[in-house]
């Protein structure tokens, strides 16, 4: 089993960043792909970054490419994502996720095992 906690959510306006990270449990990531989805309220939870477990495959849904960076660290067992140029429509409950059940890269379908509780970021305009 794994245990995964997100932290380094918050408060911040347009236009800033904000470091997420995911701390892992119960069994090393070395191996495992991770990913990073968000829910909004009254929305469906949708895909935000995944990244292979070598780390050299990432992958970024539209809305978020070229301002949100995924990596690793396997050392500590640490995934992060880095927000950039945050806008309100980021604003969200995310969630870090391992292990991947479905891993399609080239229409964007993921789905993981192990999911964490959350973390809210609020950007406000």
């Amino acid at each position: 089993q794994v245990q995964l906690v997100e932290s380094g959510g918050g408060l911040v306006q347009a236009g800033g960043s904000l470091r997420l990270s995911c701390a892992a449990s119960g069994r090393t990531l070395t191996t495992y792909a991770m990913g990073w989805f968000r829910q909004a309220p009254g929305k469906e939870r949708e895909f935000v970054a995944a990244i292979h477990w070598n780390s050299d495959n990432t992958y970024y849904a539209d809305s978020v490419k070229g301002r949100f960076t995924i990596s690793r660290y396997n050392a500590k067992n640490t995934v992060y994502l880095q927000m950039n140029s945050l806008k309100p429509e980021d604003t969200a409950v995310y969630y870090c996720a391992a292990d991947a059940t479905i891993w399609t890269p080239t229409s964007l379908e993921f789905a993981f095992h192990f999911w964490g509780q959350g973390t809210q970021v609020t950007v406000s305009s």
